[in-house]
């Protein structure tokens, strides 16, 4: 049984660490706000490119770009994970990583005859994957200390480059959407080959058919914006999975801190029956020993 002084040492240790989790709570606080207003804004430019090039697809007859072809035999298959650099953020990387294995699963249970790639992006990923029998092409730990568009560039360029060379057939990305402070949701999006299928314009333009007049030719448009396009998927999962991982660490350190305060109540108590115990012993012992000298 413990002591009173293991007690009053382990109240000091947890005392100490509500105060550390209490402190990391409100730094991942003002990180997610800037990370939450980053990836509002990003939202609707991604989502306007894509409307964009929907509209342009849809309007030609024969795409010859070569980023919507889509390939007969696949036999090669990229998976960009998007996951965190750090941990302390509940399940946020484990929910990403035992996803990740579940689609990587299902992947090749679909394509049995393909070969499967990761692109990884965030330390915890690559340290993950890198202890496994997976086939790491590219590896981008770090890139959470210091967020960059000109990585997100590097990373899509990457990517874009392995499919026209024909070492990919398709490209996918899996990412920790911030759908709000106390959600996240991993979630899977094709990258490569674009299917203009997939995006749409808004109500507006298919309610009054609207017909854009482009210049120069909206061939020439739409090559232009593609690369800005596939740059912007990149950069909007790293923003996604940022603004994710700061709203996971703040729960996480919320629930961490209220553990902490409840535990130490709990400490607190018992050190306060145990003291008052050994103080009850004491009195009977004097009071005994009294008695038995008054008796002689």
């Amino acid at each position: 049984m413990a002591t009173l002084r293991d007690i009053r040492t382990r109240i000091g240790s947890i005392k100490n660490i509500a105060k550390i989790t209490s402190a990391m709570k409100m730094v991942a606080v003002a990180k997610m706000r800037r990370a939450q207003q980053n990836i509002l804004s990003a939202r609707p430019y991604a989502e306007k490119l894509s409307n964009m090039i929907s509209l342009l697809a849809a309007a030609q007859e024969n795409l010859t770009s070569p980023l919507f072809e889509q390939r007969k035999e696949v036999k090669n298959i990229a998976l960009i994970v998007v996951s965190a650099d750090r941990g302390l953020c509940g399940g946020f990387n484990a929910n990403l990583l035992r996803s990740t294995q579940n689609h990587l699963k299902a992947l090749a249970k679909e394509y049995p005859d393909a070969k499967l790639h990761l692109i990884t992006i965030g330390k915890r990923a690559t340290d993950f994957f890198g202890k496994r029998e997976t086939t790491i092409d590219a590896k981008y730990p770090g890139v959470f200390q210091r967020l960059d568009f000109g990585q997100a560039q590097s990373i899509g360029r990457s990517a874009v480059s392995g499919f026209l060379k024909g070492d990919y057939d398709k490209v996918q990305i899996i990412v920790n959407e911030f759908r709000s402070i106390a959600k996240q949701e991993v979630t899977v999006h094709d990258f490569l080959p674009i299917s203009p299928a997939k995006t749409s314009g808004t109500a507006n333009e298919k309610k009054f058919n609207v017909e854009y007049i482009y210049e120069p030719s909206q061939a020439e448009v739409l090559d232009g914006i593609l690369p800005k396009h596939l740059n912007m998927q990149i950069w909007r999962a790293m923003l996604e999975s940022n603004a994710a991982e700061q709203a996971a660490r703040m729960m996480a350190m919320e629930n961490a801190t209220r553990n902490a305060k409840e535990l130490n109540r709990t400490l607190t108590l018992t050190y306060n029956k145990l003291r008052q115990a050994a103080i009850t012993k004491e009195i009977l012992e004097v009071v005994g020993g009294a008695e038995a000298l008054r008796s002689e």
